[in-house]
């Protein structure tokens, strides 16, 4: 598979929906906080995502600075919106890629990436002559551009794309995206396009397709079944639905009417008793600790191997 030129791709920039036509080759940064330079937060062996991800050995996990959504609840905002980091390289990252791979990681698992794809593409390229043959997982907030993901196509193994809402009024107020829905509807299309139904090895790992997350907010469980109508509807069991309960408020929300509180046992038994009723078969759910862990990773920049850059102003 060939390389591309990246410079095009951050000089105009069209990468995400917001198609904010920055210039980031010159230094400014687009709507998700970013220039051209590529920043990255952590890269360890996670072990808490589902368990056809995790398996025994942890996930092999990436985090990228900045964020396309700046979604006011956002747990991980350190580094989603303050934009903290260390400046790498295609290069960099795929060596990550691969000091992933010799740690025995499940697979490298990509999270936020949206704004640095050609950086990406260039890296699993790169690994992939290296020597990497663990799956990749493109694991990102769903708001995605459908374009931009055809660069990734034969790279990415996995797809892990948040559906965060159904409603516009909703995504409008949390996020500022409200075509978000329809955003995310194309974008899971055409993960699924290129992925196919999810397949499993031996050890019972998820090896291709796409498994869609979908963490339900207080108050709003009635946008949460409209979701799993959709993609099941959509997809039946050709995907996997990950339904979460980990909710967990904010101090940038701790006034909001809805938002400052966590998702009740109720509201939660509620969603599973339609997503059971429709007849969603394939995914997960949480219950005791994995339902009450925030999952907030520490933010040091384990793995990365580089000098800090300050947050963004």
């Amino acid at each position: 598979m060939d390389m591309i030129d990246t410079e095009k791709y951050y000089k105009d920039c069209t990468l995400c929906p917001r198609k904010c036509h920055a210039d980031r080759t010159s230094g400014k940064t687009g709507f998700c906080g970013m220039s051209s330079d590529l920043k990255l937060a952590k890269a360890y062996k996670h072990m808490w995502e589902e368990p056809c991800i995790t398996g025994k050995n942890g996930s092999g996990t990436v985090f990228f600075s900045g964020c396309n959504m700046k979604c006011i609840f956002c747990q991980n905002a350190e580094i989603s919106h303050g934009g903290f980091g260390a400046v790498s390289d295609a290069e960099g990252l795929a060596s990550i890629f691969i000091d992933l791979q010799d740690k025995n990681a499940s697979n490298i698992n990509l999270v936020t990436g949206t704004c640095f794809i050609p950086h990406i593409r260039g890296a699993i390229i790169s690994a992939k002559e290296k020597g990497l043959h663990i799956p990749v997982i493109f694991n990102c907030g769903g708001y995605e551009s459908a374009e931009s993901l055809k660069l990734l196509e034969g790279l990415i193994d996995i797809y892990m794309p948040d559906m965060k809402y159904s409603s516009d009024l909703l995504s409008r107020e949390l996020s500022s995206a409200p075509d978000y829905f329809e955003t995310a509807k194309k974008a899971i299309s055409e993960m699924f396009r290129q992925t196919g139904r999810v397949e499993f090895n031996e050890k019972g790992l998820m090896i291709k397709g796409t498994l869609v997350r979908h963490l339900i907010l207080p108050g709003n469980t009635g946008d949460s079944k409209r979701i799993l109508r959709f993609l099941h509807d959509t997809y039946g069991n050709d995907i996997l639905i990950s339904i979460m309960n980990q909710y967990t408020p904010m101090p940038t929300v701790e006034s909001h009417p809805l938002l400052s509180r966590k998702v009740t046992d109720e509201e939660y038994k509620r969603v599973l008793d339609f997503a059971e009723k429709i007849g969603i078969e394939n995914g997960f759910i949480q219950y005791g600790e994995a339902a009450s862990e925030s999952f907030i990773p520490s933010w040091d920049l384990e793995g990365i191997k580089v000098s800090p850059v300050p947050p963004c102003t």
